[in-house]
C-alpha cells in the first residue's frame, strides 16, 4: 500500500484499491463461476467494512484470501445444505411435496438456521446438533462434550433462542 491508512474506511479503501484485482483473479481460479467470484470479492470487502476494528494487515493478500476463503466455505456449505434438502425432498411422494413457494421458504429458513449455527460457540453448536439431529439426551450430550447437564441446557436454550431470532426476529 502506498501510504499508511489510519481509519477503518481508509484501510478498507486502500485494500480495495490496491488488491481488488488480485483478489478477483484469485477467486476466479478457485471458483468455477465468474459471477460467484465477483460476488465473493465484493462480499469480502463488505465483510471488512462491517468489522468494528481493523488494523492494516502486514500481508494484505493473505489476509484478503483468508476472509474470502471463509466466505467461500459459507457459500459451499449453504449450497450443500440446499442440495441435501432437495435430495431428501425427491424421496417424498409427489403428492406430499411442498409447493415450489413452500420449498423456497424452507430453504431460506434452513439457510437462516445455518447462519445462526455459525454464530454459536462450538460446544453450543454441537449440543444443538446432537440434540436435534442425533436425538441424544442431555446426559449423553454432557458426557460427549465434557460439561454438566445444566450447561447443556444452557447451550440448548441459547441455540433455540437464536433459532427463533433467525427465523422470526427479536421477540417484542
Amino acid at each position: 500500500m502506498s501510504s499508511v491508512p489510519s481509519t477503518h474506511s481508509e484501510i478498507v479503501g486502500a485494500l480495495y484499491r490496491d488488491h481488488r484485482g488480485w483478489l478477483l483473479a484469485w477467486l476466479r481460479r478457485n471458483v468455477a463461476c465468474p459471477q460467484r467470484a465477483q460476488d465473493l470479492s465484493q462480499d469480502t470487502f463488505v465483510r471488512l467494512l462491517g468489522r468494528h476494528e481493523l488494523l492494516a494487515p502486514r500481508e494484505p493478500r493473505a489476509f484478503l484470501a483468508t476472509v474470502a476463503k471463509g466466505l467461500m466455505f459459507d457459500h459451499f456449505r449453504r449450497a450443500a445444505l440446499e442440495q441435501a434438502y432437495l435430495g431428501e425432498l425427491m424421496q417424498v411422494p409427489e403428492a406430499e411435496q411442498p409447493s415450489p413457494e413452500e420449498q423456497l421458504l424452507i430453504v431460506e429458513d434452513l439457510k437462516a438456521i445455518d447462519r445462526m449455527l455459525g454464530t454459536l460457540s462450538s460446544k453450543a453448536r454441537a449440543a444443538f446438533l446432537y440434540s436435534r439431529l442425533d436425538g441424544m439426551s442431555h446426559a449423553e450430550i454432557a458426557e460427549q462434550l465434557g460439561v454438566s447437564v445444566s450447561r447443556v441446557r444452557q447451550y440448548l436454550a441459547q441455540a433455540m433462542r437464536q433459532c427463533y431470532v433467525a427465523l422470526y426476529g427479536e421477540p417484542t
